[in-house]
């Protein structure tokens, strides 16, 4: 289900609270749409420098967020919510991901293809910006979008698993 929560950054709030927020919001969302489910929520986001990237509005935004990225290390963070009975547990991962320098083309030709447009940061690293990493340091899994080992162990103390 995609629940109607808005994704917007909060003031002062860093990435990590916000991701956390955005994902118990959306499974609370869910919840009372199915109040007898358990329920599992993702949200994440870009980091760089003091600016938090969530999807792009447009192309031209698309362009601007990877202009910024290129050359770059920047944080992916991913919070998760999980509903299960009563019991709810909410956390966070970070990744550093460092990005080669792109050319103008590159970006042009990847924003046109449309991957970035649903995308925190305006790149899937499983996809056809995979070629733009030059390292990364922590959860590739998280980078897609749901840190796999830190999701299971929760689910696991949840006795959801």
């Amino acid at each position: 289900m995609v629940p109607d929560v808005p994704e917007e950054n909060g003031a002062r709030e860093v990435p990590s609270q916000v991701v956390e927020r955005l994902a118990l919001a959306k499974a609370r969302a869910v919840r009372a749409l199915r109040p007898d489910a358990a329920v599992l929520a993702a949200d994440t986001v870009v980091a760089i420098a003091d600016s938090v990237l969530g999807k792009p509005r447009d192309r031209d935004e698309a362009v601007a967020m990877l202009r910024s990225l290129s050359g770059a290390t920047h944080e992916v963070w991913t919070g998760v919510a999980l509903i299960a009975g009563a019991n709810v547990e909410v956390f966070s991962v970070g990744t550093r991901v460092t990005f080669r320098e792109l050319s103008e083309d590159e970006i042009a030709g990847y924003v046109a293809g449309g991957e970035p447009m649903d995308k925190a940061g305006a790149y899937a690293i499983q996809g056809g910006a995979a070629g733009f990493v030059s390292s990364i340091d922590g959860s590739w899994t998280n980078v897609v979008g749901l840190p796999m080992e830190e999701t299971l162990a929760a689910l696991n103390r949840l006795g959801v698993a």
